[in-house]
């Protein structure tokens, strides 16, 4: 499963805080599964996985 990253200063920039989320120690193919779908774009930040799925040019902007 693919998950890009952020910063924590790009999150803070980006107010990444607004999206789903889910703690690191999740598991990304079951919560794309059950609740985001298979083609949920996720993006890491911090401990935090974010579902920006509805905002696909943050996901262009992870790395």
């Amino acid at each position: 499963m693919k998950v890009k990253r952020l910063t924590k200063e790009q999150g803070k920039r980006l107010d990444i805080c607004r999206f789903p989320n889910f703690h690191k120690t999740g598991s990304v193919k079951c919560m794309k599964s059950l609740y985001y779908g298979k083609d949920a774009l996720l993006v890491r930040c911090g401990d935090y996985i974010y579902n920006v799925t509805s905002e696909p040019n943050i996901y262009e902007q992870a790395k």
